[in-house]
């Protein structure tokens, strides 16, 4: 399968997933799976930041994710499962996830999250291309960080940063770095 069609056939899924569980098909089962379903718009391999430099050109990435019900509170924070995809719009890396997300939430509804977790990318795993990243592996690390506003019981706005990388653990590691807004629905 090509990489452009499996882009394709995994961002119409998960819109499907999205928007089945917004609009309340499935009912209450939708409810009790899905806690918070996120999308936004990322820029691509931000210079300057945790991997440095930026190598893939300018584009825009579109990221959707559910974070799960289930959870369990870990000091002051709620840990929750996460998975979501960033998808690259001009076929560049693109990557799904799953993570361990942990979250506070302020009664001013300030909240903040950041989580661990692992990511699967399309991209390139060594130097064979000099206008893509070295990724070095096939699966990466996943770091996230989200500071956002919960304007009622259900929306939300919110700064979110990824990187992946494979912390090292392989001969390439040039890391790739995304930031962006999202738009949060909580069931």
């Amino acid at each position: 399968m090509k990489t452009s069609t499996f882009k394709t056939s995994l961002l119409k899924t998960l819109i499907t997933a999205c928007l089945v569980s917004l609009t309340g098909v499935g009912g209450a089962r939708a409810e009790s799976l899905f806690y918070d379903m996120k999308v936004g718009g990322l820029y691509h391999d931000v210079p300057g930041l945790w991997s440095g430099f930026q190598l893939e050109k300018k584009s825009l990435d579109i990221n959707i994710e559910a974070q799960l019900s289930p959870s369990m509170q870990v000091w002051f924070f709620t840990m929750r499962p996460a998975f979501g995809a960033t998808i690259n719009t001009e076929g560049l890396t693109s990557h799904a996830y799953a993570d361990a997300r942990l979250s506070y939430e302020w009664p001013s509804g300030v909240f903040f999250g950041f989580g661990v977790g692992a990511a699967i990318h399309d991209g390139h795993i060594g130097i064979d291309d000099p206008y893509r990243k070295a990724m070095g592996s096939r699966v990466l690390f996943h770091a996230p960080l989200e500071l956002g506003y919960r304007f009622d019981a259900h929306n939300s706005i919110s700064g979110y940063f990824e990187h992946i990388s494979n912390g090292y653990t392989q001969r390439y590691n040039e890391g790739m770095d995304r930031a962006g807004i999202r738009y949060g629905y909580r069931f």
